[in-house]
């Protein structure tokens, strides 16, 4: 899910110095970084509010779990939208892109209702908080470090890889060790996935014409959503406090 070779490049950093007059690179880059990070809470709390709204429905609820096709065809929606916006990011309007990213969070908390049933409020809460301060530090780790973490990718890719079958795997065979196994590998993943897709969203930045800047944004938010998103489901694992 994480497509890097689709973003709309301009012409290096030719590109980038065409505003150089207003502004030196490292504010350039800072600036296209916050609208990453602006647009990356947006989509966080426009999934929180859906999975609220949802939570106050008993018709919504019921609709969701009592129909099966219903919600696997919000989880093919789901991925559809992720591939479709990394996959075409070029072909895409700025805001048709951004339009995208806004319903795949929404549809996101639909689907993420029946977890939220499952534990407390108080210890949904406090997941949140951890999974915030750890998806901080490392993604200003990534942000500011001069350290190259390329090097990482590979190797972190191919993890997710690995975990993605192992779960599946699981999912026939029901071993609770092989689900903390999973759940502690998931957490170390989407750390290190935290820090280096910060570093590689910051060179698109690094790189990135001032006319495509809404579109860098738009991908660079839906990478970084991801990450978080998956950080707090595997730690909610951890921390979350079932009724």
């Amino acid at each position: 899910m994480n497509n890097y070779e689709n973003y709309p490049y301009g012409n290096g950093y030719s590109s980038a110095a065409q505003v150089e007059n207003e502004m030196t690179l490292s504010n350039y880059i800072a600036s296209v970084m916050r609208r990453v990070y602006g647009k990356m809470f947006l989509g966080l709390l426009a999934t929180a509010i859906t999975s609220f709204m949802m939570l106050s429905s008993e018709t919504l609820i019921t609709m969701l779990l009592g129909n099966r096709i219903i919600f696997w065809g919000l989880m093919i929606a789901e991925l559809a939208l992720v591939f479709g916006i990394s996959g075409a990011i070029n072909k895409l309007s700025s805001g048709t892109a951004t339009a995208l990213f806004y319903l795949y969070s929404v549809l996101n908390g639909v689907t993420l209702t029946p977890i939220f049933l499952a534990y407390t409020f108080s210890s949904i809460s406090q997941t949140f908080l951890i999974t915030s301060l750890t998806f901080g530090a490392m993604t200003a780790f990534g942000y500011f470090t001069k350290q190259d973490l390329s090097k990482f990718g590979s190797f972190l890719f191919m993890a997710l890889i690995g975990l993605i079958v192992a779960s599946l795997i699981n999912l026939f065979m029901g071993s609770s060790t092989l689900e903390w196994i999973i759940s502690l590998a998931g957490v170390a993943i989407f750390i290190g996935l935290t820090a280096w897709d910060t570093q590689k969203i910051k060179e698109m930045a690094s790189m990135t014409d001032p006319s495509q800047v809404g579109k860098v944004a738009t991908l660079g938010a839906l990478i970084l959503y991801l990450d978080f998103i998956n950080l707090f489901l595997y730690l909610l694992r951890f921390f979350g406090s079932r009724d």
